[in-house]
């Protein structure tokens, strides 16, 4: 063969692995309810992307379409504020494109997250706890500002949920054949809420939209309830019919419930999503509840989600 494969579209590259990730239902967790009311409780294994969240899809997004539009060349600086999952996947989306890429994340999240954007060779910049991600946001305008690089703006960037628009909104239409009555996921950001509710809305408006919000006092990764001055912007292009909180507790021991149960890993985000599905089914009939499975419980084993 000379080197050549005979069959060569057999071989993906990383940027087509992307996506069209598993809807799996949950089995036992919620027996004997879900059967006796005729509900299903869906859950995508965003896990599955390349880079293990679903903030792969925003994230390849927002660099490949700032690159078509001359926005950014290869080479180049790129900034984005993160509480993780995003600037992992960012961190790998510049590797495969060939940017640089400085990422600005508050000091408390897991060592996980920091080790595996390094192995991609972002360079990273904490801010402490009590500046969060408000003050990592600020720092990341800070430096655009004196010209040290360009801020992709995950909450303000239309590329961000139009991944979803395109994407997970139509596969999750797709993989349950447009029988899917309720959307559940957590908010951070909101580019998947945003670009899911959108996609589902016009397919069918009675789909109901549900986001996930910490309650006040609550610490969960990938959560936010943001103060009013830092609200995402794209969440106002959002149609959310409903807006559920959970406990930090429950998302944590929803986590473990999860793995242990059903052989579902996942982090306390997904599992907060999941908290607020069944909370639905109780009062649902006939339901098809999808919700969002974040990413994988492997990037939470130093914090001690899951006790050794």
């Amino acid at each position: 063969m000379n080197g050549r494969l005979s069959s060569p579209n057999t071989v993906a590259d990383m940027e087509s692995v992307v996506g069209q990730t598993p809807l799996v239902r949950l089995r036992r967790l919620g027996e004997p309810l879900l059967s006796s009311r005729g509900n299903l409780v869906l859950g995508k294994l965003e896990g599955n992307n390349p880079a293990g969240s679903v903030k792969d899809r925003p994230a390849l997004s927002m660099i490949s379409r700032a690159e078509q539009r001359g926005e950014i060349k290869p080479g180049d600086m790129l900034i984005e504020a993160t509480s993780g999952n995003t600037g992992i996947a960012l961190a790998m989306a510049a590797a495969i494109r060939g940017f640089r890429m400085r990422l600005i994340m508050p000091d408390n999240l897991s060592v996980e997250r920091r080790q595996t954007m390094r192995a991609f060779g972002a360079e990273l910049v904490l801010v402490t706890q009590t500046q969060g991600m408000e003050g990592a946001r600020d720092l990341a305008m800070a430096m655009q500002a004196r010209g040290e690089g360009k801020v992709l703006d995950q909450f303000a960037n239309d590329d961000n949920w139009m991944a979803h628009y395109e994407g997970t909104g139509p596969e999750i239409w797709a993989q349950t054949q447009g029988a899917v009555t309720h959307f559940v996921s957590a908010m951070g950001t909101t580019g998947t809420i945003t670009g899911v509710s959108r996609f589902l809305k016009e397919k069918n408006p009675e789909v109901q939209i549900i986001g996930v919000q910490p309650t006040d006092g609550s610490s969960i990764p990938g959560i936010r309830k943001w103060s009013e001055d830092y609200i995402p912007p794209i969440r106002s292009k959002a149609r959310i019919d409903q807006i559920e909180e959970v406990t930090q507790a429950d998302a944590e021991a929803m986590a473990r419930e999860l793995a242990l149960t059903e052989g579902l890993f996942c982090g306390p985000s997904a599992a907060g999503a999941c908290s607020v599905a069944l909370r639905l089914a109780e009062s649902s009939q006939d339901a098809v509840i999808v919700f969002i499975v974040c990413d994988r419980g492997d990037r939470y084993l130093s914090t001690n989600l899951f006790p050794s």
